[in-house]
């Protein structure tokens, strides 16, 4: 890897660690307080509303800014064109989401719908404001200005939101939280940024950018769909209260599962820059997936085991009925972040298309999941999820192989390490646990966790001391070099 390319590959998962743990923390802190003052059914009629709100944020990007990450010369009529169709997107997806809301109402039997949904919908305009900016700061690697824009955009929320909530204000709390996010983050966006839109549309450079960004939107809008499957199902087929169960346990399993995808967002920048040299994006990728296997895996692991004691001392006996749901969830994401970096590193290629398919395949397969499961419970849903996301991953591995070269032998190496110390850790912290009084919640989780972090640290020493003493090197690097600024 050169040296430009090494040092603003450090710089970029730093600030992006940096602006997920922040950013993470403040709503893991909000989320807390949230949950124990409002209710089950409060998380669940928004869970709905989110399902919605969540397809038209996606429609409204449609791949445009990943186009622009991937352009060599970028002029003015290029982000021009993005950010007036982002604009006209959303606002034909606004009116038409705003005369829509009773029939969403009106087929879950939840009146209350109707004005949450109208003003929630707000955001998905303020959303097509800051899409550009958002995207030429990912194109020039500068999380920095990400991470300013996206702590106190969390923070202004989450602290209206909670006053909200102590106001007495039920669900309307959960609605200024996310309302006020996308408010805030727009108005930051352009006071961070240097970037003004123009009057440089340009028909031709939306053909030429539509033509990559089709697979991608396309890929997206079923992502989208499928990952709220489960609300949309559970909302209809069962009590309100229980897709409050199941977005919150999403919620939290999410926080991991986000922090991580955002993080490794900024491995399709740098992919994208070396997009010509297929033989150093597949040494990279490989280099980045070892990193990233040894950390995830044994993190899921650990919260998939500690998860009846964490969701006492976060939320409250009332969310327990929630604890099997984030178990399912979090196995279900074991190779995420792996995935995620396959896919990376193939849209970079230029295969928007073939990761298309690898998503059509796991579509597929949680189709034919729920068509199998859904009479028999939730749990079984969330089960056949897990097997379709496993059945993503392999997907993604063979067109790895196909197209960077990559054996499979070569792919399962990057993972076993991880592997092993997860169960070795799972196996440990499980053993452990039946020593302390199921009741002692605090103590459990206590326990549980330190004995599951020096477990962790002795096998990652042993088994990945390249790893280990790499990654500590490069952190110290990037400190470093960041208090020198």
């Amino acid at each position: 890897m050169g040296d430009n390319l090494k040092e603003k590959m450090i710089g970029a998962l730093t600030w992006s660690a940096v602006d997920r743990i922040a950013q993470q923390g403040v709503q893991f802190v909000v989320g807390i307080i949230l949950a124990r003052l409002l209710t089950p059914d409060d998380y669940g009629l928004l869970g709905i509303v989110m399902v919605f709100a969540a397809i038209a944020y996606t429609m409204v990007e449609g791949g445009l800014q990943s186009a622009i990450v991937r352009t060599h010369k970028l002029e003015k009529k290029h982000c021009d064109t993005v950010f007036y169709t982002n604009l006209a997107i959303s606002l034909l997806l606004y009116m038409l989401l705003y005369f829509s809301a009773p029939l969403i109402a009106g087929f879950y039997k939840e009146p209350e719908i109707t004005p949450v949904a109208r003003v929630i919908f707000l955001a998905v305009i303020f959303n097509s404001f800051y899409l550009v900016p958002y995207a030429l700061f990912g194109r020039d690697m500068d999380y920095k200005s990400q991470t300013k824009v996206n702590f106190t955009s969390t923070l202004a929320s989450g602290i209206a939101g909670v006053a909200m909530a102590f106001a007495g204000c039920g669900i309307w709390a959960l609605v200024t939280q996310q309302l006020g996010y996308h408010f805030v983050r727009m108005i930051m966006f352009y006071v961070v940024s240097k970037w003004r839109p123009g009057l440089n549309f340009s028909w031709t450079v939306l053909k030429e950018y539509w033509s990559f960004s089709i697979h991608l939107l396309s890929n997206n809008i079923i992502g989208v769909l499928f990952n709220n499957l489960y609300t949309f199902l559970i909302g209809k087929l069962y009590p309100i209260k229980q897709v409050g169960f199941y977005t919150q346990a999403y919620k939290l399993s999410d926080t991991v599962n986000f922090t991580f995808n955002a993080i490794l967002s900024t491995t399709y920048n740098m992919f994208a820059q070396i997009h010509d040299q297929p033989d150093r994006v597949s040494r990279i990728l490989g280099e980045i997936s070892k990193r990233i296997a040894v950390v995830a895996i044994p993190l899921l692991g650990f919260l998939i085991v500690s998860a009846e004691p964490l969701f006492q001392v976060l939320f409250g006996d009332k969310w327990l009925p929630a604890v099997p749901y984030f178990q399912l969830l979090c196995a279900a994401n074991l190779f995420n972040a792996s995935h995620r970096v396959n896919v990376h590193a193939l849209n970079a290629l230029g295969e928007s298309k073939i990761t298309f398919n690898i998503e059509l395949v796991k579509r597929i397969l949680i189709l034919v999941s729920v068509a199998l499961t859904f009479r028999y419970g939730i749990n079984e849903l969330l089960a056949g999820f897990a097997i379709a996301c496993y059945g993503g991953f392999f997907a993604s591995m063979l067109y790895v192989k196909r197209h960077l070269k990559i054996k499979y032998l070569a792919q399962f190496s990057f993972l076993y390490k991880g592997i092993l110390i997860a169960i070795v850790c799972c196996m440990a912290v499980a053993g452990i646990d039946l020593l302390v009084p199921e009741e002692e919640y605090f103590l459990r989780l206590l326990v549980q966790t330190v004995s599951c972090a020096g477990i962790y640290i002795g096998l990652a020493r042993l088994l990945c001391k390249d790893i280990f003493f790499r990654t500590l090197d490069w952190a110290k690097t990037a400190v470093r070099k960041h208090l020198h600024k």
